[in-house]
């Protein structure tokens, strides 16, 4: 890439003075970003489904509770109707973002269906849409203090209750996110 510094597995984090309610107080995990835009994964949204409702939608099935039970993102607002497992590790499925060596980003039938049996990766977070920036788009945003860009962490991604994931992943960035005003200024 030129002059664009790629914010790919890293997270996004909106500031307290982000409004728009797609993302008020969200993370979002960048999957992808380059010349051409930006995709993400908000990963701290959590809608009114369960992996057993998409699996029973997919006509799949799970025996196991903790399957069937688990939470289902609103992974952005773009194409909700469209399922994506962001997970780790990346393995050999279809239709699959190699984000990193070890993290992966698919839309395939064939991963859920493997979840549905326990051969799924480890790691997994199921979620319907996504987050997707125009080629500058994140960039203006980013200069318009809208977001906090740091590491991505996979313990927040998958294992931190979601109540403290976007004071954990601001926190992981180097800042206490309960300090900053939610009012937009200049110095």
């Amino acid at each position: 890439m030129n002059d664009i510094h790629s914010l790919s597995n890293q997270f996004l984090i909106a500031m307290p003075s982000l409004n728009d309610a797609n993302f008020s107080r969200s993370v979002t995990y960048i999957c992808q970003h380059d010349e051409h835009g930006a995709l993400g994964i908000v990963i701290n949204q959590p809608l009114e489904l369960t992996l057993g409702d998409v699996l029973s939608d997919l006509e799949l099935s799970t025996e196991q509770e903790s399957i069937r039970n688990s939470i289902v993102f609103l992974g952005g607002p773009v194409q909700r109707e469209r399922g994506f497992v962001l997970h780790y590790p990346v393995g050999e499925w279809e239709a699959t973002l190699n984000i990193s060596d070890q993290m992966g980003l698919t839309a395939s039938r064939s991963i859920l269906a493997s979840i549905a049996k326990g051969q799924g990766p480890k790691n997994n977070i199921v979620v319907l849409g996504y987050a997707g920036w125009a080629a500058g788009q994140l960039e203006q945003e980013m200069l318009a203090n809208s977001w906090l860009s740091g590491p991505a962490d996979n313990e927040i991604i998958f294992n931190l209750p979601i109540e403290e994931r976007w004071q954990a992943a601001a926190t992981c960035a180097g800042v206490d996110i309960t300090r900053l005003s939610s009012e937009a200024g200049h110095a």
